[in-house]
């Protein structure tokens, strides 16, 4: 793990030529920690003084905090609701569990599982919650993740359920990128670093094992096996009754995978779905989502449809497929997820949730409405139990709507189980959807939150624009009371990159493409000064990872168009990214900087080699984790370092823990959001209160010997098939 934090450290001296700010990249240097010591002192000095700011991180931690959230539950087999919590009183959180009878009272009567404060006083150690991994059937075991700070990398320890205490000679893994699954209960597949070679040059797992309980890892059996260059290995153990399988598989890169059925002899049969599909096998049926258009059996299914067919028939070389879902221009797939007998389809149709119940029988697929979903709200399914029943959670909100969680059994009632309360006033407040014109011509939809009747109000904007990740209405009530209750509007640009349109929208802006996402949210940036919602004065943005990339190249690309820019745990360095941390995994996305031509295109928009000297930018704020093990914190500091370097204004925070996420509990959490909406609330309404500039850094031979410590602090249960993580920086 220690050298892939570090790498890139060992360059050569081509390479430490052209990038003057290696030394940067260096988590653990003493001439790095004394920089991110001295930017950090600087920012929360000009940032966090006065009442304004105490007050407001006070507010929004309190929201972080509130007793009287939704505890949103997880099922996993038993029929209990398992649920994650933290407040005030439980900042590192606790794992817990109730009956439905009590989960229906105020105040429900939980049993509380795990603490992960007085596991953390009595090891000395800063826990974070990773998730949990229970064993089906049977329920009495668990695999429990616990991360130290916050990062990807994870601590496995069996934890027994029934005593509510780690198993002492249990199945234990030591903190790696590690993908664990149940096979039985004294079985389970792992995947891990199991020293020099059984990596990937991304990072995550080259080898999966099954490991047998009572004996040394360094005896697990190999079962599957991938190439240096692949994302990831996985396995995974499908224990429904009568149709139980394994499977293991190839992350290839970060959208195509090689999937076998592996018997009992150890005999790997392709499934022999494309490379880039989605899949998915439940009891007797095998659903398939290809990425690309796909001719089988005579037939060309578009890229976004779902297909179904059954599996043992597909292994036989049968291509009967039915189409359970066809995209349109306005539609695509979001989602799906089985209960025992149906199939619920989750779709978005512009950005907006539709939901309903496929049922086989014999005539084909029945199709009817899913009860208990309101109109205008966002829906999602939290969780079914395909195991047992018909059940579903869903949870229903929008941007000015608290959520409601229900409980719906498919063909019987749907029950109200929790009402979040509101947040912040939305009295005077709207929700609008409008169209931009891309550089292309393409529509690009965005929503607008806040007073429709006020004239150039200080303005949000956020984006995405990867991975085929869509951003979809949400109620926060950190936003609401951070920026909405202030006057500020909120807009959410959904930009080609997303899935909010399907694999095409994604593929539109993949590669040598990655420019339209960029053209689109400079364009809905233009629409909004257009229709006088606000000014490029009065225009914020901010966005995290790869969306911190977006934002890098919106403050090179298009400076005049904004007033400020914030930038949380970005992909800045387009020429090293691949080789920092998980930045391999995403190339299939970016393009290899080591090819010629890619580095070609690549070079063209990378914010860190695109910083002028001569052109006036907008204030930016920097944010990042040291312990974020996806993406490298020395993105951020480098592209601070060379912002200084060359007279522009640049505020620059890192949190020493907190993963990908910033910040590893809720005072992190409201520290780093509190000094977001201050830095631009300060430069969109209150521009006199401006951030001093920063000096160029000295020179690091000169620094001293240091720590970064900061100044001030800032589940559900797996799939049937469960693919490594292959993480999205998102």
């Amino acid at each position: 793990m220690g050298a892939r934090r570090t790498s890139g450290i060992v360059a050569s001296v081509t390479v430490q030529r052209d990038d003057p700010y290696l030394w940067l990249e260096d988590l653990d240097g003493a001439d790095a920690a004394r920089w991110v010591r001295d930017r950090n002192a600087e920012t929360v000095a000009a940032l966090t003084g006065g009442e304004g700011f105490a007050a407001l991180r006070a507010e929004l931690r309190r929201v972080l905090d509130a007793e009287d959230r939704i505890p949103y539950p997880g099922w996993r087999g038993d029929h209990r609701y398992y649920n994650f919590w933290t407040d005030a009183a439980h900042p590192r959180g606790v794992w817990r569990r109730t009956t439905l009878d009590q989960y229906r009272r105020a105040e429900p009567e939980w049993d509380v599982l795990l603490d992960l404060d007085a596991l953390a006083a009595e090891e000395g150690e800063n826990w974070v919650w990773g998730g949990a991994t229970v064993l089906r059937p049977g329920y009495g075991r668990c695999l429990v993740s616990l991360s130290r700070g916050g990062g990807d990398a994870v601590v496995v320890r069996e934890f027994d359920l029934d005593r509510r205490a780690f198993v002492a000679d249990g199945f234990t893994l030591p903190e790696a990128k590690s993908d664990v699954g149940w096979i039985d209960a004294d079985h389970i597949y792992v995947a891990t670093d199991f020293g020099p070679g059984s990596l990937t040059s991304s990072g995550y797992p080259r080898l999966v094992k099954r490991w047998r309980r009572g004996t040394p890892l360094a005896e697990a059996e190999i079962v599957h096996e991938g190439h240096a260059d692949d994302v990831a290995v996985w396995a995974s153990h499908d224990p429904t009754p009568g149709f139980e399988r394994d499977f293991v598989g190839r992350r290839l890169d970060f959208f195509r995978s090689e999937r076998h059925l592996l018997t009992g002899t150890g005999e790997r049969i392709l499934i022999a779905v494309p490379e880039d599909a989605e899949w998915d096998v439940h009891r007797e049926w095998l659903l398939v989502r290809p990425r690309s258009p796909w001719r089988v059996g005579g037939v060309e299914h578009p890229a976004g449809a779902l297909l179904a067919t059954r599996f043992d028939a597909f292994l036989a070389g049968g291509r009967e497929l039915t189409v359970l879902f066809r995209p349109d221009d306005r539609t695509a797939l979001s989602d799906h997820f089985w209960t025992r007998h149906h199939l619920i389809l989750a779709t978005l149709v512009d950005v907006r949730s539709r939901l309903e119940v496929l049922t086989p029988d014999g005539a084909g697929w029945r199709r009817e409405p899913l009860p208990g979903v309101p109109e205008f709200d966002h829906s999602e399914v939290v969780d079914t139990d395909p195991d047992n029943d018909d059940a579903y959670l869903l949870a229903s909100e929008g941007f000015l709507q608290p959520a409601t969680l229900r409980l719906g059994q498919v063909g019987g009632a749907v029950e109200t189980l929790r009402r979040a309360p509101a947040s912040f006033d939305a009295d005077g407040l709207a929700v609008r959807q409008f169209f931009a014109a891309s550089a292309d011509g393409t529509r690009v939809p965005y929503f607008v939150v806040g007073d429709p009747d006020a004239p150039a109000a200080p303005t949000l904007l956020t984006g995405y624009g990867g991975f085929e990740i869509p951003l979809t209405p949400h109620y926060s009530g950190v936003i609401g009371r951070g920026w909405l209750a202030r006057g500020g509007t909120y807009v959410v640009a959904n930009i080609r990159g997303g899935g909010e349109y399907g694999p095409g929208w994604h593929r539109a802006a993949l590669r040598e493409n990655r420019p339209r996402a960029y053209e689109d949210f400079a364009a809905v940036a233009a629409d909004l000064v257009a229709r006088g919602i606000t000014t490029p004065e009065r225009l914020g943005i901010s966005g995290g990872s790869n969306g911190g990339l977006l934002m890098g190249v919106m403050l090179t690309r298009h400076p005049s168009l904004f007033g400020a820019v914030v930038a949380h745990v970005p992909v800045l360095d387009m020429r090293r990214y691949h080789r920092l941390l998980a930045g391999a995994s995403w190339m299939a996305e970016y393009g290899d900087p080591d090819v010629p031509a890619d580095w070609e295109f690549l070079r063209r928009y990378s914010p860190y080699h695109n910083v002028d000297g001569d052109r006036p930018y907008p204030p930016i704020l920097l944010v990042t984790s040291t312990r974020d093990d996806r993406v490298h914190p020395g993105h951020a500091r480098k592209m601070a370092a060379r912002l200084r370097e060359h007279g522009h204004e640049v505020a620059y925070y890192e949190n020493v823990e907190g993963g990908h996420g910033a910040a590893a509990n809720n005072e992190q959490r409201a520290f780093v959001w509190a000094l977001t909406l201050e830095f631009l609330w300060r430069r969109l309404a209150v521009p006199a209160h401006a951030v001093p500039r920063q000096a160029a850094p000295a020179d690091p031979a000169r620094l001293a010997d240091g720590p970064a410590v900061v100044a001030e602090p800032p589940g559900t249960g797996p799939a049937v098939v469960a693919e490594p993580p292959g993480s999205a920086p998102a």
